[in-house]
């Protein structure tokens, strides 16, 4: 038995700290963590964790992410842009698979700062060029 720690879906090498402290409850520190902390939340699932940190003015009633079988494959933070001390965008292409066959998701995504926590908005997809 390996006590080897287990990587984290966004690409950190341990999960638990990594994006495993923000699913447990810690408040992530700025926007570029929030969206790693989100993918990984995609990956595993964590359908909570990802409504509680979606802005209650844009955020869906549910996800339904129990019937999905979207394989989380990869994620590149290209562009982490603090506008002010309550606002942000981060640029991510997520690389995923759906029966097999694969996809990329490249999206500019807007985050605001509320009472000391960080909260995705929305996002804009960035065409293939």
């Amino acid at each position: 038995m390996s006590n080897k720690p287990s990587p984290c879906p966004c690409g950190g090498a341990n999960y638990d700290s990594c994006c495993g402290r923000y699913h447990g409850g810690m408040p992530t520190p700025d926007a570029a963590s929030l969206m790693r902390s989100r993918y990984s939340a995609y990956a595993l699932k964590l359908e909570d964790y990802l409504l509680a940190t979606w802005h209650p003015k844009t955020r869906p009633a549910s996800l339904d992410l129990a019937d999905d079988n979207t394989k989380w494959i990869g994620l590149e933070v290209k562009k982490h842009l603090v506008e002010s001390v309550d606002r942000a965008t981060v640029e991510f292409v997520a690389r995923y698979k759906v029966g097999g066959r694969a996809h990329r998701l490249h999206e500019i995504s807007r985050f605001v700062k509320e009472d000391g926590r960080w909260f995705y908005v929305d996002g804009e997809y960035v065409e293939k060029n």
